[in-house]
């Protein structure tokens, strides 16, 4: 395949991946092809659908390095989803009748795209390989190498999503200093709310590498300075059943005997009882363009720590969330890492014509490759099976088992 022209495209939240991706994309490609022109589409799909994007020029390349050493998105993001025409003609981006699909597929090949790199979930990554289906039905040829990139983790059937480890450190370090507000009130009662709609991965890697920070710390009791004060003493994830009754009984305890008491708390934990709370009190739900109930306007910390206040019997109650502090992070090494191996395989595929999603595949030995569009799927859940979380669990002395409740889409 004469590869001519390449695109990338970074689309849906931030996580902490996309600058490096499209610097090491850039850059691989100027190592192994440097005759290969490069646009990028600014804001992911928004771009596309205005034809709105840059070259990357020499200057581009050769600064393209510097981009591991930020968070965000160079190129930038929006949340725009091609299937929902309503929404995108209320924006302007599509006239009235027109399918915005087929309108963004016209784009790429007016544009003379050859290869489109997505940077993206899955409906990202699938979004892009339906824009390349249609196109073929038109007898235009496009390429779609995507790679995952989520907070969440959750895209199947991929072992590790790029940007997950670096904002569950990103979200340790955050707990760690608002935690440290534990003694500013008598029973103080804190909540750190990760994000996480639907998977709680996020939230328990969080809570594993907060609990791994503590471990490097020197205690000194006689001083007040216990671990016990600081430990996470409960996790609260979408997949984990909660008896409110019976954590409220054994986090008082905790209060009683040592003033304060620190939650971890998935944004999508006990979503469906906050919203038949609400509707049952006639209240609306406010969704986005995806049909996702916007979580900032319910709250979830907010209703947990209400809860809890009062049956624990705090006097003091603090929410902090560390999701957009995390997402926007730069990468750490262990991402680097990750990145670097994923674009270079990208490159690779694309320049002999193999689409698909990059990743290591957990249903064919976690080995690193190009995974066909059709096995891509959002809302893998966590499973709280692993042995690392079964251990993380039994050292803060909370009992698990499996949520019985729907999660919310």
């Amino acid at each position: 395949m004469s590869v001519r022209r390449v695109a990338l495209l970074t689309a849906g939240g931030f996580a902490p991946c996309l600058s490096a991706a499209v610097g090491d994309l850039i850059e691989r490609y100027t190592e192994v092809a440097p005759e290969v022109e490069i646009i990028a589409y600014q804001y992911g799909y928004h771009g596309l659908l205005t034809g709105n994007y840059i070259v990357i020029d020499e200057e581009a390349r050769k600064n393209a390095g510097l981009l591991r050493n930020f968070g965000g998105s160079p190129i930038g993001n929006s949340r725009v989803k091609l299937t929902n025409a309503k929404n995108l003609v209320e924006r302007g981006l599509v006239a009235e009748g027109v399918d915005p699909l087929a309108f963004a597929a016209e784009q790429l090949r007016k544009d003379g795209v050859d290869v489109l790199h997505t940077i993206g979930g899955d409906d990202t990554n699938t979004t892009a390989a339906d824009l390349a289906a249609y196109l073929h039905e038109h007898n235009y040829e496009l390429t779609v190498v995507g790679l995952p990139k989520t907070i969440d983790n959750d895209v199947v059937p991929i072992r590790q999503s790029l940007g997950a480890w670096t904002a569950a450190d990103e979200g340790a370090n955050f707990a760690f200093n608002v935690i440290g507000e534990h003694r500013s009130n008598p029973r103080m009662l804190i909540v750190h709310e990760c994000m996480g709609r639907n998977c709680g991965y996020l939230t328990a890697e969080t809570a594993l590498r907060y609990r791994q920070l503590l471990d490097t710390k020197q205690w000194a009791p006689s001083l007040g300075l216990t671990r016990e004060r600081w430990d996470v003493h409960a996790v609260y994830l979408p997949e984990v059943k909660l008896d409110i009754a019976a954590e409220a009984e054994r986090l008082k305890a905790i209060m009683d005997e040592q003033g304060n008491v620190n939650i971890f708390l998935s944004e999508g934990a006990g979503v469906p009882e906050i919203i038949a709370e609400l509707e049952a009190a006639g209240e609306e739900v406010q969704r986005d363009p995806f049909g996702h109930v916007k979580l900032d306007t319910i709250n979830p910390g907010q209703w947990f720590a209400k809860k809890f206040a009062k049956l624990i019997g705090a006097e003091k109650v603090m929410v902090q969330k560390s999701g957009y502090y995390s997402r926007a992070a730069a990468a750490h090494q262990e991402d680097l890492d990750l990145i670097k191996s994923m674009c270079d395989l990208a490159v690779e595929c694309a320049l002999r014509g193999e689409p698909g999603v990059i990743g290591q595949d957990e249903e064919n030995g976690d080995v690193l490759t190009a995974i066909a569009f059709p096995r891509i799927a959002g809302g893998k859940p966590f499973n709280i099976d692993q042995d690392w979380f079964k251990g993380l669990m039994e050292g803060i002395g909370q009992h698990v088992e499996p949520s019985d409740a729907p999660v919310e889409h």
